[in-house]
């Protein structure tokens, strides 16, 4: 069994359903679709070779082998990976992105679309980016994701619950540490985005880009009733590409995503 934190370990198995992250919700979908079509603009023709480092129960390994990508999912998870096993179109093993298990330069593409906001530490965060970096094959592509430093406070603060969580979000936004509750997100970790681009740059990865994913609406789309998301989704995806690179601005997106070159 891979070593994950038990409150993330817990999180996963008992208060949160991976599988429908981002289906269930205006929010989710927005951060769905802005992340295919980020990841996509950067990704090289189909065929190649991609490894989906924490890619949990599939969701973005499914569109990425059905896009004609050789993909092969990496999950500390056992349930995750199991589930991921059955849908049949891309290879499921259980791993932690601290410690891979894959052949140096042997892909073509690495994605971390979930581990480092779940590494709190900044040696751990750094040793994933290294082992994508010595898995990727030279002048390959390496993404990551991260939650930006305000998400929190952005999505309590629109939907009149900041008072009752203010110390911890605080605290949070202070330290980039976010610390497990019961009734929210787990033990975490919030980059501000010139921190996610020195991490990649500290790692060794060349030409990196740092994008907003969601944009200023992802708040919108998170208290919106569902029959309300598809009248507000065009906008919102045109609303975060005018801005997804805007430094005074893109710190309102709930993640980010970095790009970088082996």
């Amino acid at each position: 069994m891979v070593e994950l934190d038990p409150l993330i370990r817990a999180f996963y198995a008992e208060r949160y359903v991976e599988d429908s992250r981002l289906v269930r919700s205006g929010h989710g979908r927005l951060e769905f679709l802005r992340t295919q079509e980020l990841v996509r603009r950067y990704l090289p023709l189909p065929g190649a070779s991609v490894l989906d480092v924490g890619g949990a129960t599939g969701v973005h390994a499914r569109w990425l082998a059905d896009d004609g990508y050789r993909v092969t999912l990496v999950d500390p998870v056992e349930e995750h990976v199991a589930k991921a096993a059955e849908v049949g179109t891309f290879a499921a093993v259980v791993g932690d992105a601290r410690e891979l298990a894959q052949e140096d330069d042997s892909f073509d593409v690495t994605l971390l679309l979930g581990p480092l906001y779940h590494l709190v530490e900044a040696a751990d965060r750094a040793q994933a980016l290294s082992e994508a970096r010595r898995v990727t094959r030279p002048g390959g592509l390496v993404v990551a994701a991260g939650i930006s430093r305000y998400a929190a406070l952005l999505e309590y603060g629109t939907k009149g619950m900041l008072i009752e969580k203010l110390q911890l979000f605080a605290d949070a936004l202070a330290t980039g540490r976010n610390h497990d509750d019961p009734n929210g997100f787990t033990n975490a970790y919030f980059h501000h985005a010139d921190e996610l681009r020195a991490e990649f740059e500290n790692a060794g990865l060349g030409g990196v880009e740092v994008l907003g994913v969601e944009g200023p609406a992802a708040a919108t789309l998170e208290h919106a009733p569902a029959d309300d998301v598809p009248r507000l989704l065009p906008s919102a995806i045109a609303l975060a590409r005018l801005v997804e690179d805007d430094p005074r601005v893109m710190s309102a997106s709930f993640h980010f995503l970095a790009f970088g070159r082996a």
